[in-house]
């Protein structure tokens, strides 16, 4: 069998190297989704956080203040 020409050579280079552009956009694609959820994910947690911290600070606030204990110590 005869060795492939040079055009055919860069011909099949070029397919192989377009069929991995394609890969790659597809895993960026995917990547991009990946990180609009995260994005998301952490927003809503520090969402939740920043609601919780808010809840602990009115409870906090709720607490008497230090007061000394009684002198009824024997």
């Amino acid at each position: 069998m005869p060795a492939p020409s040079p055009i055919d050579q860069v011909a099949e280079r070029v397919e192989r190297l377009l069929q991995q552009h394609e890969q790659f956009k597809r895993s960026n694609a995917q990547l991009a989704q990946q990180v609009m959820a995260l994005t998301h994910e952490r927003d809503s947690l520090k969402s939740r956080l920043q609601a919780a911290r808010a809840r602990v600070d009115a409870l906090l606030d709720r607490l008497p203040a230090n007061q000394p204990p009684p002198d009824d110590a024997p």
